[in-house]
């Protein structure tokens, strides 16, 4: 009976396999236009980044098959006094979705002579431009870069693969429901239905983060102080330290002279026996 149903299983899954593969070469170029339609609903162009109040109707664009993931790096220079404030009200925009659904990831500040701050969220495509003019404007922005990666084969490959843990899944639970089934043979559907539970919820998880940094983008500020405030900042640490650098060095040569005092004691004998030698010996050599 082990043996029997051991064939029967084997015979239902090749069945299953035969049948997600024909499905995948039907579906192949439908799944292709679906993923098209997406990238449309949710890809922002470069252009329209780097111009978002140009106006008018976007023009049609040519169609790419691209799926893409943006990150932005805004770096913005302020006077020291503002950075904090204005780190924060981005962040306060950010919380309160003043622009569009949008979530902080995270956010560090320090103080002192070089106050600084960063901050990280991912926020709508509509909201990226807003949210960069609050962060900072005109030479406040001393740079910024945009990068975007293609999750257009990721998507698919993982749409395929549910697909196929799907149709799998369903025609195991149908086996399972035959009246003429064992225990053991239970058990090992049950198992097997099991194993691809887990890997069809993964599966669905990586859909699900893929979809949201094709729907979001990431932006990430680094608020820094100025270049003058900066090279005064420095300068001043250096006159600070002036004083430091001066006792550490006295302190060393102390240190130093309480080391070679003993052993300039203990030498010194020796030093004036040995010359004391060598003079007897010249002048029993001269004699």
């Amino acid at each position: 009976m082990a043996y029997g149903f051991a064939k029967r299983l084997l015979a239902a899954t090749l069945v299953a396999g035969m049948a997600a593969a024909a499905a995948g070469c039907a579906q192949k170029s439908s799944e292709a236009s679906a993923a098209a339609a997406a990238q449309e609903e949710v890809q922002v162009p470069m252009a329209n980044l780097a111009k978002p109040d140009s106006g008018g109707a976007a023009s049609p664009k040519d169609d790419l098959g691209v799926l893409l993931a943006y990150e932005h790096r805004v770096q913005v220079r302020l006077p020291g006094e503002r950075i904090a404030a204005q780190a924060q009200a981005v962040q306060a925009a950010c919380n309160s979705g003043k622009f569009g659904a949008c979530a902080v990831l995270g956010m560090n500040q320090s103080g002192g002579d070089f106050p600084s701050a960063t901050l990280q969220v991912r926020i709508v495509p509509a909201g990226v431009e807003p949210l960069v003019a609050l962060a900072g404007k005109g030479e406040e922005i001393a740079e910024r870069s945009i990068q975007a990666d293609d999750l257009a084969t990721a998507v698919r490959d993982n749409a395929m693969l549910r697909d196929r843990l799907q149709k799998e899944h369903a025609r195991l639970l149908e086996f399972q429901q035959r009246p003429d089934l064992k225990i053991g043979d239970v058990l090992t559907l049950s198992n097997r239905i099991a194993e691809l539970e887990a890997q069809l919820q993964g599966a669905q998880q990586e859909a699900a983060q893929q979809q949201r940094r094709i729907s979001t983008q990431l932006v990430t500020f680094n608020f820094e102080t100025t270049r003058g405030q900066a090279s005064r900042s420095e300068i001043g640490e250096a006159l600070r330290d002036f004083g430091g650098i001066v006792a550490a060095v006295v302190a060393f040569l102390i240190r130093a002279i309480a080391v070679l005092l003993p052993l300039t004691a203990a030498l010194l004998p020796l030093v004036w026996l040995l010359r004391r030698y060598l003079r007897k010996r010249r002048q029993a050599r001269g004699g």
